[in-house]
């Protein structure tokens, strides 16, 4: 099998790192393999905040739920939907930037900074290290916004934690590809796949956990869809400009 895609293949988040920093030179790296990703129409439209200060990460970790590996890792990343950046080239130019504050360009500038985050994960697998992506900093969005000063038109989305791990771990077991894959048209999936990944996932948790957790798929699913969470994102999205028409 080819050596990249064995690589895709054997992710796994990393929780634990060791308490050492990334170089100058690895951080260059995985930021220029971060802006090799494709991007839409060549716009760029995301920036990456590297996060070295010791009280802003343990700020982030708190908001984070108490993560420690968002303070104890080799760097914190925190990837930006920036849309500041086209408005400042607009008014530069002394042109109407009339498709700033669509949902298109959102949109944009939110699977620009996706597709470049993954490209920096999978950089950094290839150098020997770990990672794992932060989505909980949104716990609290507007005092994220504030401590790494995030103008209008721009939005925090995750962070991206980057170290050498303590220990090794395997990879959790994705849906089958027959639950993933439609081909020509979005086709209905049978009851039977989605129990037999059922039983995949709780095996998979019994073990790893010595039977502490044993929950299905499915349940997870439904649980995770009971109540609703994050509920300013909306308003602060809309307070920042974006996505309004």
């Amino acid at each position: 099998m080819n050596q990249t895609v064995e690589q895709l293949l054997s992710h796994y988040s990393v929780r634990a790192f060791l308490d050492k920093p990334l170089s100058d030179d690895q951080i260059r790296l995985l930021v220029e393999s971060a802006q090799a990703a494709s991007t839409s129409n060549f716009v760029q439209a995301y920036s990456i905040i590297g996060v070295s200060d010791p009280k802003i990460r343990r700020e982030l970790a708190r908001i984070s739920g108490g993560m420690s590996y968002v303070e104890k890792t080799g760097q914190l990343f925190v990837f930006v939907a920036d849309l500041n950046r086209n408005k400042q080239i607009a008014e530069s130019k002394k042109e109407n930037p009339a498709s700033l504050e669509t949902t298109e360009k959102m949109l944009v500038a939110i699977i620009d900074a996706a597709l470049a985050a993954q490209n920096m994960a999978v950089a950094a697998e290839a150098m020997g290290l770990g990672i794992c992506y932060i989505g909980a900093i949104r716990n609290d969005i507007e005092r994220v916004s504030a401590l790494l000063n995030i103008p209008e038109h721009a939005i925090p989305l995750f962070g991206l934690t980057i170290g050498y791990p303590e220990q090794n771990s395997a990879p959790k077991p994705r849906m089958p590809y027959q639950l993933v894959y439609h081909e020509n048209e979005y086709q209905a999936k049978e009851t039977a796949l989605y129990e037999a990944y059922d039983t995949t996932i709780s095996d998979y948790y019994t073990n790893r956990t010595g039977g502490v957790r044993n929950e299905t798929w499915t349940d997870q699913i439904a649980e995770g869809m009971k109540k609703p969470v994050r509920m300013d994102m909306k308003a602060f999205i809309e307070k920042q400009k974006l996505g309004l028409k």
